[in-house]
Order: structure tokens, then C-alpha cells, then sequence
């Protein structure tokens, strides 16, 4: 059986326990969802403690016949853009995104090349609305298949496919907008 199914089975029924394993294994990758969503870390933190408490309230609306992740992800994403709202009503496109550390090691010139895309890619990021951010993070971050990514967006797979195709498209722009001439010689 889904490990998954069963500890909210047991949190259901009022077992710690179930919180625990359910947190056990999606806390780094709810963490990362929320601060790709919001851009601050405070924030993230503080969204990520609001989602397990909305989880243990709501458990019982959870339907053990799907997959628990999708579920999650729609509890912290309703949170997440209710926060926005609230705290940045002028638009939800201006968060700025984190950038993670650069590790160190292998050759010099091969690294800084990869530092310089990698910055590239995360300008580009951050200069996208964080709707976008949250289709690319779910797709490709999160590994969320068409119909998980619709289920957790609320919307049909059709709507979840064209967002996700005009994200990319928008992040595509904005790549070749910043990228150096020298690549193109």
C-alpha cells in the first residue's frame, strides 16, 4: 500500500505518527515549491508551517484514492497566493527569486561558464510572474505529470498544458533577450 495513504489515514484517526511520515518525505520539496512561489525564505518558512497546519485541519477532505502530493502542493499553493494577494496587491509579478550557492570544484573556466548560464536562467526566472514560476516549478522542478499538474493548479489538463506552454515561452524571451552575442557568432 501508499505510504502515503496510510499516514493520513492515521493522522485522520488523530495519529501523530501519520504528520510525521507524510512530512518526513515531502517537507524538502514542499520548502523548495514555496520558496520558488514566493521568493523569500521568511515567507517560504512561514507558508510551510501554515500548509502542515491546514493539512492536519483538513485531512479528512484529502481523497485517499489519489495522490497525496498534488493535494499538498493545492493546500500550500492557495495559502502562497493568498499571501500575495494580501501582501503584494499590485501584482503578483514581482517577487524576487532566490538564488541558490554555486558549489565549487572541477575546471575553473567549464565552472564559470555553467555559473554564468545558471545566473542567466535564474535572471530569467525571477523576471517571470510567479504563476510562471509556479507552472515551471511544478513541471520540472517537481516532476509533476500534465494531470497531477492540472489537479494541483485547480484547472482542466488543457488550461494546465497552455499555461505551462506560455511560461515557457515567456522564459524562452527572456533567455534569448540576455543571451551574450558572442553565442550567437
Amino acid at each position: 500500500m501508499d505510504p502515503d495513504r496510510d499516514d493520513a489515514a492515521r493522522l485522520r484517526r488523530g495519529d501523530t505518527s501519520g504528520l510525521a511520515g507524510l512530512m518526513g518525505r515531502h517537507q524538502d520539496r514542499l520548502f523548495r515549491y514555496l520558496l520558488r512561489l514566493l521568493g523569500d525564505e521568511a515567507v517560504a518558512e512561514d507558508m510551510f508551517q501554515q500548509t502542515w497546519v491546514q493539512v492536519t485541519e483538513r485531512i479528512a477532505r484529502y481523497d485517499g484514492a489519489r495522490p497525496f502530493a498534488p493535494w499538498l502542493l493545492t493546500v500550500a499553493r492557495n495559502l502562497a497566493l493568498d499571501h500575495l494577494r494580501r501582501y503584494r496587491p499590485q501584482s503578483l509579478g514581482d517577487a524576487d527569486e532566490p538564488v541558490a550557492p554555486k558549489d565549487a570544484g572541477g575546471n575553473p573556466l567549464e565552472h564559470a561558464i555553467e555559473r554564468q548560464r545558471r545566473a542567466r536562467v535564474a535572471d530569467s526566472l525571477a523576471s517571470l510572474a510567479p504563476l510562471d514560476r509556479e507552472v515551471l516549478s511544478l513541471r520540472f522542478e517537481e516532476e509533476l505529470l500534465l494531470p497531477q499538474l492540472a489537479e494541483t493548479l485547480g484547472v482542466p489538463v488543457p488550461t494546465a498544458k497552455a499555461r505551462l506552454y506560455r511560461a515557457l515561452a515567456r522564459l524562452r524571451e527572456r533567455l534569448l533577450l540576455r543571451a551574450p552575442a558572442e553565442e550567437w557568432r
